[in-house]
């Protein structure tokens, strides 16, 4: 073999370390197409059936629209809180050691491994007004299971893992010398963490808002057991659905799933950006 040839021959493994990509990128493609992109064509199919005004006629229907700001509006409200509260978890996991930290650590991933339906129920029997936590509101007037509040609790409890899951890591990779450096020059503790903490955690943030939103807004399990599901007052924009299948009105179940679709669609593409966003930030920073 001549150096030319010598010189080229890794320069064509290069491409191909890992052999089958056309196997793999088949079964890949597939795998999407059946489970993923057939449903959803199928959707959208059905959706394209309708008129434009029959359409408009049904989300724009009194009940279709309180289901839809309850979902995004109270889906907005808990990814918020879930952020806030959500910063102060992580920051106490992070930065300090104390007894339980492993403990606490473990509890967040709760709401992963336990199904919908447990959680709906277990949190309407905490908050119900002879529940252990809704008793203690019942004498200043505040009544949680099966109101809009039971919703957001509910919310809570799915979307809090997402953002500390989001925000953790980055918090721990973060340079601790430079928070020591920012101290060493005489900055305070809420000057660090404004100016050299916030910077680097605040793409994660966001990514972590998005994903508990994106829960949240498709959330049915837990929040129907909480909710009372009383039309124009608690019901979410999912149990619309399934009433209206149940109804056989399958043209409104449609629309509905459809303008869900679309925003998932963009909530997802919000979420890579994120993502894509982090991680260079990331990048620049170490």
């Amino acid at each position: 073999m001549n150096a030319g040839a010598a010189a080229l021959l890794p320069a064509r493994r290069a491409g191909h370390v890992l052999p089958g990509f056309g196997l793999t990128m088949g079964l890949t493609l597939l795998w999407l197409g059946l489970v993923v992109l057939i449903p959803l064509a199928g959707l959208f199919l059905k959706t394209a059936e309708l008129s434009p005004a029959r359409i408009l006629g049904i989300l724009t229907a009194t009940r279709t629209l309180n289901a839809l700001k309850i979902s995004f509006g109270l889906s907005l409200a808990a990814a918020a809180l879930n952020l806030v509260f959500g910063a102060v978890i992580v920051w106490a996991l992070t930065r300090y050691d104390f007894p339980g930290r492993r403990v606490l650590d473990a509890l967040i991933d709760i709401p992963f491994a336990l199904p919908t339906a447990v959680a709906g129920i277990a949190l309407t029997t905490l908050y119900a007004e002879n529940g252990w936590i809704g008793a203690l509101l019942a004498p200043f007037g505040i009544k949680v299971a099966f109101t809009p509040l039971g919703i957001l609790v509910a919310l809570i409890f799915i979307g809090l893992p997402f953002v500390v899951r989001t925000v953790q890591p980055v918090l721990e990779d973060l340079d601790r010398d430079l928070e020591e450096a920012a101290a060493t020059l005489g900055a305070g503790r809420w000057t660090t963490i404004r100016r050299i903490v916030l910077p680097a955690v605040f793409p994660a943030f966001l990514t972590g808002f998005a994903l508990a939103f994106a829960r949240a807004v498709g959330e049915y399990g837990s929040v129907i057991f909480i909710a009372g599901n009383l039309p124009n007052v608690s019901e979410i924009a999912p149990l619309l659905i399934v009433i209206r299948l149940e109804e056989f009105r399958y043209a409104d179940a449609t629309a509905i799933a459809a303008t869900m679709l679309v925003a998932a669609f963009l909530l997802l593409f919000v979420i890579n950006a994120l993502q894509r966003w982090s991680q260079a930030r990331t990048g620049r920073l170490s």
